[in-house]
């Protein structure tokens, strides 16, 4: 979500990660002999990292180039390449991709958990609290999607959403408008850049806007907004986001593997990570934006790495 959200998979995931898995010849951290490459600074680890990330998933792509910083400095090769998220998940699988940073879980990605999950590590959650909302700007009258339905005009009767694919928008539909009698609201199903381009200009101009949103968002870091109350839960349950590996992550990466275990970050710390990647520099060059994320945050690396 965000760049572009789409909770859903490609029927092509399977054959492409498949083709991706053979020419990656069992992980990024072998030569073409099958020998491990030991690099300064890796400690026993394999020294080449590759990392899938899910395109258009926006906490996903923050958090590997943030890896991808942590581990370049120190001594690490890393290599990231995006694909839709099926693809990412049947390649990490296969050893096309040594991890992945996105799995959301218990309920979002529980299809091809239950399908790869005897082919991947788990390596931790570093994320609570992963959630689909419906946000407002923070001066508005609604308190819960409930009031929307005898408040409609303050919010120009139109619920601003994302593409008409993804699973949000799916959600909105068949369970937040029936439940909440919200038909008399004009549902905008359009793009995450459409929707967020009009939260910017309501928010500016001080107007009442209500949209579909998700957390974790760097909207959340950048403009005066706040989720409704889901007293129905029709949203459903909070998700915890987790990082997959390969089989044999833990062995042939035992220091990364430990950093891992200390990863976590708070709504505030990935909200101001994806507002400077994604949205104040644009995407235009992630690398530095890492960088810079790190030098603003000089505790981070101490905290999971231990130096």
């Amino acid at each position: 979500m965000r760049s572009t959200l789409r909770r859903t998979t490609t029927v092509l995931a399977g054959i492409t990660a498949l083709s991706l898995g053979l020419a990656a010849c069992g992980g990024g951290g072998t030569d073409a002999g099958g020998d491990s490459d030991d690099g300064a600074g890796t400690g026993d680890d394999l020294d080449t990292v590759t990392i899938g990330i899910p395109a258009g998933w926006d906490e996903g792509v923050a958090v590997s180039y943030l890896w991808k910083a942590v581990l370049e400095n120190n001594g690490y090769t890393v290599e990231v390449e995006d694909a839709d998220i099926g693809v990412v998940f049947t390649s990490v699988a296969g050893g096309g991709y040594d991890l992945m940073f996105d799995a959301w879980l218990p309920v979002t990605h529980e299809d091809l958990v239950a399908e790869y999950g005897e082919q991947l590590e788990d390596l931790g959650s570093w994320y609570e609290g992963a959630a689909l909302t419906i946000a407002v700007n923070e001066d508005s009258p609604a308190q819960s999607i409930a009031d929307l339905a005898s408040m409609s005009d303050e919010y120009g009767n139109r619920l601003v959403g994302i593409d008409a694919g993804a699973g949000l928008t799916r959600i909105t539909q068949e369970e937040v408008i029936p439940t909440y009698e919200l038909e008399g609201m004009e549902f905008v199903i359009s793009s995450t850049a459409a929707m967020l381009a009009e939260l910017q200009g309501a928010t500016d101009s001080g107007d009442n806007i209500a949209v579909t949103l998700w957390r974790p968002h760097w909207a959340y870091d950048a403009y005066p907004i706040r989720d409704l109350e889901d007293p129905e839960a029709t949203l459903g349950d909070s998700e915890e986001i987790h990082t997959f590996g390969r089989l044999g992550f833990g062995e042939d990466f035992p220091q990364f593997a430990g950093w891992l275990e200390n990863f976590t970050l708070t709504d505030e710390q990935l909200a101001s990570l994806e507002n400077l990647m994604l949205n104040e520099n644009g995407g235009t060059d992630n690398d530095a934006s890492a960088q810079q994320w790190l030098e603003d945050n000089p505790d981070f690396v101490e905290s999971v790495t231990g130096a």
